[in-house]
């Protein structure tokens, strides 16, 4: 697939692997990160641009591309209030679909989490299914969800409770069958190969995948 194709979120788990991959896949002739400013990432393969997400329409010229792949996120440990996560989880990534489509996007890729639902009874469940909803009716010709389980994978910083959500993973997982395997906890690259596999396909509309899913398209 030729043309531009965007990264946001690329310093975290899946975004730096996704980087990696689209580097390697040579499948777009330019690739463009944006990253806020203090953020520390360098790449000669791409162009990596210093960003305020809080006045993106002031960045609108570089987020000219054809494809979007969108891995904003944080935890509410990190983000301290629910506000500030409304404002990474949400907002962010809706203000980046809405400006990448009056420019000109076609697609638009992004992961939110397993059990996303704007009903759902937890905040960040329900704060990641509005933000679905709101991007699948934005207009894009082709809308990716991925919807991962617990991600698996060496972070910069360390997480107490994802840790030891990795080693019961590793017991438990062969155990998540039929239905259940879309609980299954996944690596991150896993995630970041099926992100770059889906957006080759020619679907068109809305297309959410859930973890056990995921896991096949980063196999192939």
């Amino acid at each position: 697939m030729a043309g531009k194709a965007l990264i946001a979120g690329a310093t975290g788990l899946v975004g730096g692997f996704l980087v990696r991959h689209l580097i390697a896949s040579k499948l777009f002739d330019e690739l463009i990160v944006v990253i806020r400013k203090g953020a520390k990432f360098h790449s000669d393969s791409v162009s990596v641009v210093e960003i305020d997400f809080d006045h993106m329409m002031d960045f609108k010229e570089i987020i000219k591309v054809d494809v979007v792949f969108c891995c904003l996120g944080t935890t509410m440990k990190k983000a301290r209030t629910k506000d500030r996560f409304y404002q990474v989880d949400y907002i962010y990534p809706y203000e980046l679909a809405k400006l990448s489509y009056n420019n000109g996007a076609k697609q638009f890729n992004i992961i939110t989490a397993s059990g996303a639902s704007s009903r759902s009874f937890f905040y960040y469940n329900r704060v990641k299914g509005e933000i679905e909803n709101a991007i699948s009716q934005i207009g894009f010709e082709s809308v990716n969800i991925f919807r991962p389980s617990l991600l698996l994978g060496k972070r910069n910083e360390k997480r107490i409770g994802e840790q030891a959500g990795a080693a019961v993973a590793k017991i438990i997982n062969p155990f998540l069958r039929g239905a259940a395997k879309k609980y299954r906890a996944i690596q991150a690259e896993t995630v970041a190969k099926a992100m770059i596999h889906v957006s080759q396909q020619a679907h068109k509309g809305v297309l959410v995948l859930q973890s056990d899913v995921i896991q096949e398209y980063g196999q192939l």
